[in-house]
């Protein structure tokens, strides 16, 4: 219904199983064409059927390179289902944290963690949903939805998966949104990404844990190198369908 609502010439009328309208239309017109992309997130089997029949951007967090093959694998193959294969697109947000050198990056994450316990030894939220670790409101130790439970069972496998995915502050904040980060240099930062890149990820969405610091950095010494190497890069191939 949304997406007949943005390209509808005409008003229409919808009967499903959550929405009726009569005369449905849009006073604004999307600039894209025929739409603006749809990006969608969720890890449950049902979120994954919604995604492969209606996603134009698939959305994960940041978790192993093995765990995103086997998602970006199901999507695919519920896209498949749909004719849409090789429509779906995918992204993934990670939290960065650089350092002029690899021990700097990691002393760095050190404290933003202890921080983080601090807080929550003061009796505050611990959540990386601001300019820093700490939040309001209560904190769920055994979350309900299936991306929350993926991003614990990564952390289970130790504080660092893969070559540089720090996964600590996940466990601390029982993983409550985007709380997976790459740490290390700009550089040693790019190439973890592109490991991501080679499994079809082609969109990165980044936050820090400072806004004004880590927004000046990633402007100024990350971006520019996944630019740059994502511009040599082949495209990412479609992960087949079995």
């Amino acid at each position: 219904m949304l997406k007949k609502a943005w390209t509808s010439p005409k008003p229409f009328d919808h009967d499903g199983p959550y929405y009726r309208v009569r005369g449905a239309t849009s006073a604004v017109r999307c600039l894209q064409e025929p739409f603006i992309p749809v990006y969608f997130g969720g890890s449950s089997d049902e979120a994954i059927e919604v995604a492969g029949k209606h996603a134009d951007v698939y959305a994960l967090w940041g978790e192993s390179l093995a765990a995103v093959a086997e998602t970006i694998g199901r999507v695919r193959a519920s896209a498949a289902r749909h004719g849409r294969a090789d429509h779906i697109r995918f992204s993934l947000s990670l939290r960065p944290i650089l350092g002029r050198t690899e021990d700097e990056a990691w002393a760095r994450a050190h404290r933003i963690l202890e921080q983080a316990k601090a807080l929550r030894a003061a009796g505050a939220t611990v959540a990386p949903t601001s300019a820093g670790p700490g939040g309001a409101g209560p904190r769920p130790h055994n979350p309900q939805n299936a991306g929350s439970q993926r991003l614990l069972a990564e952390a289970a496998k130790g504080a660092v998966v893969d070559k540089r995915l720090w996964t600590e502050l996940a466990s601390l904040t029982g993983a409550q949104g985007n709380s997976t980060s790459l740490v290390g240099t700009p550089e040693q930062v790019c190439d973890a990404m592109l490991d991501y890149w080679d499994l079809g990820v082609t969109t990165f969405l980044i936050r820090g844990f400072d806004p004004l610091e880590d927004a000046l950095e990633y402007g100024r010494d990350l971006i520019p190198l996944v630019r740059a190497a994502t511009a040599a890069r082949t495209p990412p191939l479609a992960v087949g369908v079995a």
